[in-house]
């Protein structure tokens, strides 16, 4: 059996998941986790921040739910509005990230969601995948290279197929896979302890 974790990059449930994500490892170690992205923002939904005006009262549920801060950098984004979330881009940043380091995918993925939701780094630059890579011990020009390379593209596109085969209609999407059965173990938001009890 393994986990899969449907998700977006630039989703905000998805970035308040993320600490329940990484408990959930820290209590099952030895369960293999396959990190999916899911394409919630890609062709006519890539559109400048401020056309989603719900954002804002999102995060605040989001932060009140979980506890995750959004940062400054961040905010000046959403006060700006002009910001598009792309996340065609930002899926080919976790294929590089898993190329790179296929057995921290869970960790990294969270690091790139902390650089955009506190510090306001665009997942499409790739300045903000050098930073990553110091700040976590990876090298900067093969990340970047990855990230800017056909392969990333690849996967990128071979995620979101993935995440309609697997019927994932909202992010995040937690799964345990046992050969063709896969079950359901938390959809937008649930703590480490309810996902014990399903995974039980």
């Amino acid at each position: 059996m393994k986990l899969v974790y449907v998700f977006d990059a630039y989703c905000g449930w998805s970035y308040g998941f993320a600490p329940t994500l990484a408990e959930v490892t820290r209590r099952h170690p030895g369960l293999p986790v396959e990190v999916v992205s899911g394409g919630l923002f890609t062709g006519a939904r890539r559109v400048p921040i401020r056309q989603f005006g719900y954002v804002r009262g999102a995060n605040a549920k989001i932060s009140e739910l979980t506890g995750v801060p959004f940062g400054k950098g961040y905010e000046s984004l959403i006060a700006d509005g002009s910001f598009v979330m792309d996340s065609e881009a930002a899926a080919r940043g976790v294929a590089a990230l898993r190329q790179l380091a296929p057995d921290r995918g869970v960790e990294l993925t969270e690091a790139l969601q902390v650089a955009f939701y506190v510090d306001g780094r665009s997942m499409s630059d790739p300045d903000t995948y050098r930073r990553l890579a110091a700040e976590h011990g990876l090298d900067g020009d093969a990340l970047v290279a990855a990230f800017e390379g056909p392969a990333a593209r690849t996967a990128a596109a071979t995620d979101f197929r993935r995440s309609r085969e697997l019927g994932v209609e909202g992010f995040p999407t937690l799964l345990a896979v046992d050969g063709d059965r896969a079950t359901v173990l938390a959809v937008g938001h649930a703590d480490a302890e309810a996902i014990d009890r399903r995974l039980r």
